[in-house]
């Protein structure tokens, strides 16, 4: 098991009634069996939706001649696939109730 992050133990604790049935390591398997299939799902340019927290999706970038901001000079960058998340409504609704 590898060391979780501060934001995973957080996401982990609410999970409320279930943890008393879950031990830690096995909720921590769990969170992070979920990101890893997310992720997975990324690098394979498959969509993954969370219905009313958003949707995660790979875009490309075409490849573009870009300006190196020290010199000036000129640079060709290489096309590429990046990550990107919308929000979904409930999410973006909860947000902006302030």
């Amino acid at each position: 098991l590898q060391p979780v992050a501060r934001p995973m133990r957080r996401l982990f604790s609410y999970l409320g009634p279930m943890r008393r049935r879950l031990s830690a390591a096995v909720g921590f398997s769990v969170v992070n069996k979920v990101f890893e299939e997310i992720s997975t799902a990324l690098a394979r340019g498959d969509r993954v939706e969370l219905r009313g927290f958003g949707a995660f999706s790979v875009r490309a970038r075409g490849e573009r001649v870009g300006r190196n901001p020290r010199t000036g000079e000129s640079v060709d960058v290489a096309k590429k696939h990046l990550p990107f998340f919308k929000t979904g409504k409930e999410l973006r609704e909860r947000i902006n109730q302030n």
